[in-house]
């Protein structure tokens, strides 16, 4: 006898963002510590891509990579931090259903990407120690591709499928997303019908995506590390780089895995603790990125200091 009553509720194609509205009046005092760190993102991300593109001694693999990788850390907050100060700041944040889904599919995809540029960050220093007389072989642009091309389509499938999914989800109830930004949970959660199949689609893409590029990158390295050891020839350089994408890997495996389990785990986190986590989740590696790439590599510190130098004069 209800369902012929569920039909007739239209569903939602306009929402409101609320992040962090039970904040009250110290809700403005959020937008404070967001904008000091997005300026640092833009800052730091634009002058190592600029150094990279500008120094001809860094148009190497490695660090085209690095660049790359800065390049999606600068995208990440200027999809997110607009929206976050127009709804602490101004109360005036909405969006149509298709441009959320738009958005969503922006900052996860842009996600994966980060995820992938540490896979292929891993494979440049696999052929650069363990296979050193076929690297430019495997790492020219033919070669190169052949390891860029699946994960891309792995990526751009798995966050469309998410996408899709998420926009057939009927949002009868509230139109309310408790959030700065279109996240997927975030919307999903609204839904007054089952939504079993998005969480579990989520939790699909977590595990091919992330955990699956942390496997791949954990092998690597431990490949390296023997193939190091058993040789007995120094590679103080190249394990100085290892460290430090394994420095990266880390921080950015850590708030991916806590924003999805502080999901999981709402009843034991109030709203505001679980949206700042899902939150440093897609920014904060984009403020640190740069800046351990920027001290922990040698080359790109020289160039950087040379830079600045530079532009004081």
């Amino acid at each position: 006898m209800m369902e012929p009553l569920k039909e007739n509720i239209s569903s939602h194609e306009y929402f409101i963002f609320s992040g962090f509205s039970e904040l009250g009046a110290l809700k403005s005092f959020i937008s404070i510590p967001f904008l000091i760190l997005f300026f640092v993102s833009l800052f730091a991300n634009s002058l190592l891509i600029y150094v990279v593109i500008s120094q001809r001694s860094l148009h190497s693999p490695m660090y085209i990579l690095i660049a790359c990788l800065s390049f999606v850390d600068m995208c990440l907050p200027l999809i997110l931090i607009p929206n976050l100060l127009l709804n602490v700041l101004f109360n005036t944040s909405g969006i149509s259903l298709s441009g959320c889904l738009v958005q969503m599919f922006l900052v996860h995809f842009l996600g994966t990407c980060q995820s992938s540029l540490l896979v292929w960050m891993a494979l440049d220093r696999y052929f650069a120690i363990c296979r050193p007389l076929s690297y430019h072989d495997h790492m020219s642009l033919p070669g190169f591709l052949q390891f860029v091309i699946p994960l891309l389509v792995r990526n751009v499938v798995m966050i469309v499928t998410v996408v899709i999914l998420a926009g057939k989800v009927s949002f009868c109830f509230r139109n309310v997303i408790n959030h700065c930004v279109c996240e997927h949970m975030a919307l999903v959660e609204l839904g007054c019908g089952s939504t079993a199949i998005n969480s579990l689609v989520g939790l699909m893409t977590v595990f091919l995506v992330t955990v699956f590029d942390f496997l791949c990158i954990t092998a690597s390295y431990i490949i390296i590390f023997r193939s190091v050891l058993r040789s007995g020839k120094s590679s103080a350089k190249a394990l100085h780089t290892c460290f430090t994408h394994i420095i990266v890997m880390v921080i950015s495996l850590t708030f991916v895995l806590t924003a999805f389990l502080s999901y999981r785990t709402r009843n034991s986190l109030p709203n505001a603790g679980r949206l700042s986590v899902s939150i440093m989740y897609l920014f904060l590696p984009s403020c640190f990125n740069p800046i351990i790439y920027g001290i922990r590599t040698t080359e790109i510190l020289k160039h950087i200091w040379r830079t600045l130098s530079f532009r004081k004069l």
